[in-house]
């Protein structure tokens, strides 16, 4: 059932609109839903503010969009393969998304997006950065950009996932590091075209991008450094301060994200939920 009107109010000049005038824990129609998708195309992140989620609901909110996304490096790591809790406890050393990245990238047909949804929220630090890959490629030099086209990155969760990568230790929120892990890797253009948009975006992260496609890692490093740096330049990025029921909907194709790890004493908590996407091109 359609709540009213749908308010949207941009959050920065590079991305992000808060939207209101909305609950997503109800029944939305076509409509409203499509307005949703419209506005996360333009704005590559939206975020609502006051919504009471239980599981369910953030499930069916997620499903309005796509299919849900299993994550490989966390099945077997709760209770329900279709989430993923977040969470830092003080005293933590290390925590999920301390590095610019797009989500899962290491697998053929990365998300589309994700939904995060602020359960326990510090009175302050752990706010989320993003920025906005649109606007990465398109501050690229012409010359820059023609030798981008047609190059190929290659992808791998080998720095982020299994006992050699070392990250569950020091870290509340766990991945898969038994003898059985295996590495995914995965190969995806450099510039990638959104296929809702149809307009162009630079496509690697620090997490996921280990080189290029032909190349070695030491004959990709002076490149891939550059992109990495440009592409979350800060006239690139956003900032959103949580509170307990704030969701952030982000489209994985066209952003990168970063946690700020400035939570200090405090517990933090959020569910999220990622949602199915298609072969990079």
């Amino acid at each position: 059932m359609r709540n009213r009107r749908l308010e949207i109010r941009l959050l920065s000049g590079a991305g992000g609109a808060e939207i209101s005038g909305v609950d997503v824990a109800q029944d939305l129609d076509d409509e409203t839903v499509g307005e949703i998708r419209d506005a996360l195309n333009e704005h590559c992140v939206v975020f609502f503010r006051d919504q009471e989620l239980d599981v369910g609901r953030h499930k069916a909110f997620a499903r309005r969009f796509g299919e849900i996304f299993i994550h490989p490096n966390y099945v077997g790591t709760g209770d329900d393969p279709e989430i993923v809790m977040v969470r830092r406890q003080p005293g933590d050393t290390g925590y999920v998304g301390e590095d610019w990245h797009a989500d899962t990238t290491m697998v053929a047909e990365p998300p589309m997006g994700a939904i995060l949804y602020g359960i326990d929220i510090p009175e302050y630090g752990g706010d989320t950065m993003f920025a906005n890959q649109y606007l990465a490629y398109e501050t690229l030099s012409e010359g820059m950009k023609k030798m981008l086209a047609g190059l190929r990155a290659v992808h791998s969760d080998i720095r982020v996932a299994g006992p050699q990568a070392d990250k569950n230790k020091g870290r509340s929120t766990k991945h898969r590091d038994g003898a059985d892990w295996r590495e995914t890797r995965s190969v995806h253009p450099v510039v990638r075209t959104h296929p809702e948009t149809g307009r162009k975006m630079l496509f690697v992260n620090k997490s996921y991008t280990v080189g290029f496609e032909g190349m070695t890692e030491a004959e990709s490093k002076p490149l891939l450094d550059f992109l990495m740096a440009h592409g979350d330049r800060p006239e690139f990025t956003f900032r959103y301060r949580w509170q307990k029921g704030s969701i952030a909907f982000w489209d994985n194709r066209s952003t990168k994200h970063i946690a700020m790890g400035d939570t200090g004493p405090f517990h933090r908590l959020l569910r999220r939920i990622q949602i199915c996407g298609d072969k990079p091109v």
